[in-house]
């Protein structure tokens, strides 16, 4: 099998070669609109596209938006509209994406897109996150406006990168936690998130694509939402959720990629073994409902040595669980 034919077999519930990150079988895109927001990593302050101070410190892993009440670029959510700017998506580059895209053999692997910032990302990037959560509770209509904005650009966006590359999956981030909870309470994110995210979620499918959604948070409160809304595949699924418990309740209807503990295990004096038991763990756990790629949610441990036994008991254990676990 392919890269690709792998991977739709598990997503299929059909026999794969291996078990192993869905991540490995796709093709990102240096998009430019992502390529255009990524600072430099000098320490020093730059602004995204829409306004958003970001910092990139040298040796950190990447840029952090750095929002203070003086730069924070909404300031005052019941006039967000005099403070908001709508990125123009005109113009845009798409020679690199395209010529990646072109060298692509899509039998072998999928070509995807990461398309960060989501609804909730980017409402506290413009807000700051303090405040936006509190205007989620106290200006629920300002709110609802102001995403409403957000998610007619993203749309007009996904539209676009369909014209000129037509990726086969989207990779939409947007954290809705943390590693203890949502950030929202349900029924907040069901009013203002839900709705519009639903109209995103259409307009990917409209155009062809999977629609999978990175949130390496606790999103266990919101999984039967995330069915709903006709999310393929959840991204990032840190073992701090009941995994075991969201397949039973979704029935089988959400993919996950996810599930070894990457922080307990990208740790210094740890051992070989307690790597390679970590990521048996998560097939012995989660594989057996399927439709379960076993991954670290954030795709590496950032110390090499870990990294390369969690790669190698991966490609080893994925293969072996394939062989000692058939599909019937």
């Amino acid at each position: 099998m392919t890269p690709r034919e792998n991977a739709m077999a598990v997503y299929n519930r059909e026999q794969p070669d291996y078990y192993g990150d869905l991540m490995d079988a796709i093709v990102l895109l240096p998009d430019p609109v992502l390529m255009g927001d990524l600072p430099p990593q000098d320490g020093k302050i730059h602004p995204d596209s829409w306004g958003v101070p970001y910092e990139w410190k040298p040796g950190a892993p990447g840029p952090h938006p750095y929002i203070t009440p003086e730069n924070v670029v909404v300031k005052d959510i019941e006039n967000w509209d005099r403070y908001v700017k709508v990125p123009s998506l005109e113009n845009l580059d798409w020679g690199p994406a395209q010529k990646v895209a072109e060298g692509v053999d899509r039998k072998e692997k999928f070509v995807g897109i990461m398309f960060g910032g989501g609804l909730f990302e980017r409402s506290h990037f413009l807000l700051g996150m303090e405040n936006a959560l509190m205007d989620y509770l106290e200006y629920p209509d300002e709110m609802k406006e102001l995403l409403s904005v957000i998610k007619d650009y993203k749309i007009a966006y996904i539209r676009q990168m369909t014209e000129k590359v037509h990726p086969d999956i989207i990779f939409y981030h947007d954290d809705w936690g943390s590693k203890q909870n949502v950030f929202l309470p349900p029924t907040v994110w069901r009013d203002i998130i839900k709705p519009l995210q639903q109209e995103i979620s259409d307009a990917i499918h409209d155009c062809g694509m999977i629609y999978m959604h990175h949130a390496d948070c606790i999103c266990q409160p919101l999984v039967t939402d995330m069915v709903d809304l006709g999310i393929d595949i959840w991204q990032g699924v840190i073992a701090q959720n009941d995994i075991v418990k969201i397949q039973q309740i979704t029935e089988g209807k959400l993919a996950m990629v996810g599930g070894v503990d990457g922080p307990a295990i990208d740790i210094d004096g740890i051992s070989e073994e307690a790597i390679r038991q970590e990521v048996r763990r998560a097939f012995d756990e989660y594989c057996p409902a399927g439709r379960f790629y076993p991954s670290i949610p954030n795709g590496v441990c950032f110390r090499e040595w870990n990294n390369k036994i969690y790669r190698d008991e991966l490609e080893k254990y994925g293969r072996r669980y394939a062989q000692e676990h058939p599909v019937t």
